[in-house]
């Protein structure tokens, strides 16, 4: 059981300098590109090894409150192409999010594919690499899929691991575990990146207006 406030209703002061309280996801803001990705997908003679480009660009949003809960976040939008190719190979997006208070990292996703999905876990503020889980039938880490999904490749699980590179990259590796039709085990659809930095992060709106102020 989780030690919850009985206040549930008094909201903090939050800091306006998102940017200056991401914990973890520090290193991830900015926008970014990858150019040596690998997905491993399922298909009907084998497993299928795919290359592939990279975009992404993480910006931050002003703190976030529920009540005394108080998260920094970055939301996020990745999309994907084939090498040679223009037509877009996965788009997603979501939030990054990080709650100084219990040291808890959140990745919400979703994809046009009708997915959605919610991993969670636990870094410390100077971590260089954590990882996040989001689980079938979970309340509090999720994963929802529409009907066709749920029966010809239902996610069982997803991981995400991340790494904080000293050269100035994050990587990433995913796990997304799947039952499909006809296979006798589940089947590990895995991607692998790693990002180099192409611009940098916008300040948040409240940053923005404070630095207006000369606050």
């Amino acid at each position: 059981m989780e030690n919850f406030p009985r206040d549930i209703y008094t909201e903090p002061e939050p800091d306006v300098d998102t940017l200056a309280n991401l914990g973890p996801l520090t290193a991830m803001a900015g926008i970014w590109t990858g150019t040596q990705g690998l997905d491993v997908n399922p298909k009907a003679d084998g497993p299928e090894r795919q290359g592939f480009i990279e975009h992404m660009e993480l910006q931050p949003i002003d703190a976030q409150t529920n009540g005394p809960q108080l998260f920094y976040g970055l939301r996020y939008h990745t999309r994907i192409v084939k090498p040679d190719d223009v037509e877009t190979f996965h788009d997603q997006v979501g939030y990054w999010l990080w709650e100084p208070a219990t040291g808890t990292v959140i990745q919400t996703l979703s994809i046009p594919r009708g997915q959605a999905a919610m991993a969670v876990g636990r870094a410390a503020a100077d971590a260089k690499t954590f990882q996040l889980q989001a689980v079938r039938g979970s309340e509090t880490n999720g994963i929802v899929s529409n009907p066709f999904l749920e029966y010809a490749f239902r996610t069982e699980s997803y991981t995400i691991t991340v790494s904080i590179n000293a050269d100035g990259t994050w990587s990433y590796e995913q796990d997304t575990v799947l039952i499909v039709p006809g296979l006798a085990e589940p089947f590990h659809h895995t991607d692998r990146n790693t990002l180099r930095k192409i611009g940098a992060p916008t300040p948040n709106p409240t940053a923005r207006a404070a630095a207006k102020l000369g606050k």
